[in-house]
């Protein structure tokens, strides 16, 4: 996060505070607020949470809370929802009071919500929370008419999200329970939370005050998650602050690591002292979870580079050759914006190497289900967007893909059917391959602080979804399915292929909830040219579609290409993209 007045916002981080004795930001209330996820399949029935945080050092009761509804796509009155006389208690670090809103229509909605709380007997009214000089945004959800598109044998999941496990002074988390009751209502399969490795060698007490022990702390994680119901799957994960080939900080996130990963590097709690705690490749070498660059080309401020001794992503820190490499770039980061367009390049340049890493999308989200609350600049003001939103960008990855043993297999095929005397360029191509996965071990640890509450209120049915499912993925599974090459990131269209002996098929799905028909489809393809060398960039494939309907299959011949991948958007600007499928030769 850059703190110079007028430098543009990069990214919302705030793990560190001013010991200063004054704040335009304090007030002596805890922080009030409402939260919702942002959509709910079929069947879901809407709901929100009023959150109270820093209630242990304020105290306060919840009187009431008024809802007004408005609907966006069509010309219906507003409506008015009351839930009086409530007196709902907070005195914890963490509350998070579901309020079950009642069956709505489907279609889309802006929702204000009005809370009363009290505290030392002053009663006041907060809309929507009460973020200091923050202008109140309204919660926006859409209620689906029909499931989200998703093929068969598919698991849709959230790869980057924070629990409260990650809270800070702004970015807030949620609980596990509440983050699962969430998944469950946008229509996700399974969720790896990425909470900070630095964050857990930290106390919840004291941020600054260093834990007696982080892996107690990931442990405590694991048992949370272990409580709840088995669907939809919560596993704990990490995002680790590693050393790139530079020495820098950078980010990368396991899924479902078996222990606790260490990397302190840019946590904010030793001043300039922000070294990193291990470079990337000790960190590989210390588990067999699949790892990913974590929005590896995400654009900083300066002051956050010194400050934060943070870096950027390079092919060297990806270390393909080692036993178990990083095997995907998170370059989709809740937003479409420059380090989308850097990463995305980054990707298919590493492509063209031979390098078949896999596209992930992930959101960043702190438990924010609707919209994120950050610091603009630290002591003075508060800002909101809609940029890191929890289950927003899905990554949708096949079950039993083909593994990545068998795809550098295929590659030396293609060297070797395309090799002649006076070029071997396929024999400096990287091979990416992938250890065994180990299942997730359970370590010992004691109990943690529980910050988990509820009120006895009405709230929407906990039982799954018409589109959970029915063979819901385990760690294993998915760790496995990691380990293969078929996945597509997405924030709404289905876009997958199948692989056949002489073709790769491409299906584009949508529906009405997200823009129908779609503005184009494009296949994209790298050819082998004469002597075996691969084009030096990648071309539009003319079988790709403009205008296209809502549900497409385009069939592609393989011949001549190393290999093809696909982009789709749709009339409302929702977009997808496929992994890229090795073609047989």
């Amino acid at each position: 996060m850059s703190i110079l007045p007028g430098e543009k916002l990069r990214y919302a981080e705030t793990h560190f505070k001013f010991r200063l004795p004054w704040s335009l930001l304090y007030r002596p209330w805890p922080e009030i607020f409402t939260d919702a996820p942002f959509q709910f399949v079929p069947g879901k029935t809407p709901l929100l949470w009023i959150v109270v945080r820093d209630a242990h050092r304020f105290p306060a009761t919840v009187k009431s809370l008024e809802i007004s509804f408005r609907r966006l796509d069509e010309n219906s009155p507003d409506e008015t929802r009351r839930f009086d006389n409530l007196d709902l208690k907070a005195d914890q670090p963490f509350h998070f009071f579901p309020v079950g809103i009642g069956a709505l229509e489907p279609g889309l909605y802006e929702i204000f919500p009005k809370v009363v709380a009290c505290r030392n007997g002053k009663e006041r009214t907060f809309h929507r929370w009460n973020f200091p000089g923050l202008k109140p945004s309204p919660l926006k959800i859409q209620v689906l008419r029909h499931e989200l598109p998703k093929p068969e044998g598919y698991a849709a999941g959230e790869m980057h999200c924070h629990t409260y496990y990650s809270a800070d002074h702004v970015e807030y988390g949620a609980s596990p329970a509440v983050m699962q009751q969430a998944a469950e209502a946008v229509g996700l399969d399974f969720v790896n939370f990425t909470d900070h490795a630095y964050d857990f060698a930290f106390t919840v007490e004291d941020y600054t005050k260093e834990a007696p022990s982080a892996s107690a702390r990931f442990q405590n994680l694991k048992d949370e998650i272990a409580a709840l119901p088995a669907k939809p799957l919560l596993i704990a994960g990490e995002e680790i602050s590693a050393g790139n080939s530079k020495g820098e900080n950078v980010h990368m996130t396991a899924l479902g690591p078996s222990a606790y990963l260490p990397g302190l590097g840019d946590c904010g709690r030793y001043w300039l002292n922000n070294r990193p705690t291990l470079p990337i490749g000790r960190i590989l070498e210390m588990t067999d979870a699949p790892c990913f660059a974590a929005h590896p080309l995400q654009q900083m401020g300066a002051l956050e580079k010194f400050i934060f001794r943070r870096g950027y992503w390079k092919t060297a820190d990806l270390h393909l050759d080692a036993k178990h490499p990083v095997r995907g770039i998170q370059f989709w980061n809740g937003i479409r914006d420059e380090g989308f367009k850097l990463g995305r390049a980054w990707w298919i340049d590493e492509l063209g190497k031979g390098n078949f890493l896999l596209p992930i999308g992930g959101n960043d989200a702190h438990g924010d289900l609707n919209d994120t609350t950050f610091v603009r600049l630290p002591l003075f003001s508060l800002g909101n967007n809609r940029h890191h939103v929890f289950g927003k960008v899905r990554t949708v990855v096949k079950g039993g893909s083909l593994p990545l043993a068998t795809q550098t297999a295929r590659l030396n095929r293609i060297e070797e059917s395309t090799r002649s005397p006076r070029s071997r360029q396929h024999d400096s191509l990287r091979r990416v391959a992938f250890g065994s996965l180990a299942p997730s071990s359970v370590i010992s640890a004691q109990a943690g602080i529980s910050h988990q509450s509820s009120a006895n209120l009405p709230v929407a049915s906990a039982t799954p979804s018409a589109g959970t499912p029915r063979n819901a993925p385990s760690l294993e599974s998915l760790q496995q399915a990691f380990a293969g090459d078929n996945c597509y990131i997405t924030d709404g269209p289905a876009l997958w292929w199948d692989r056949e002996v002489d073709s790769v098929k491409f299906h584009a799905q949508s529906t009405q909830d997200l823009g129908g028909g779609f503005r184009y489809i494009h296949i994209y393809g790298r050819r082998i040219l004469a002597g075996g060398k691969w084009a030096v960039k990648e071309e539009i494939c003319p079988e790709s579609l403009v205008a296209a309907s809502q549900n497409e299959t385009i069939t592609v011949h393989s011949s001549g290409y190393a290999y093809l991948r696909a982009e789709c958007e749709t009339a409302t600007g929702r977009f997808a993209m496929t992994s890229a499928a090795l073609c047989e030769h």
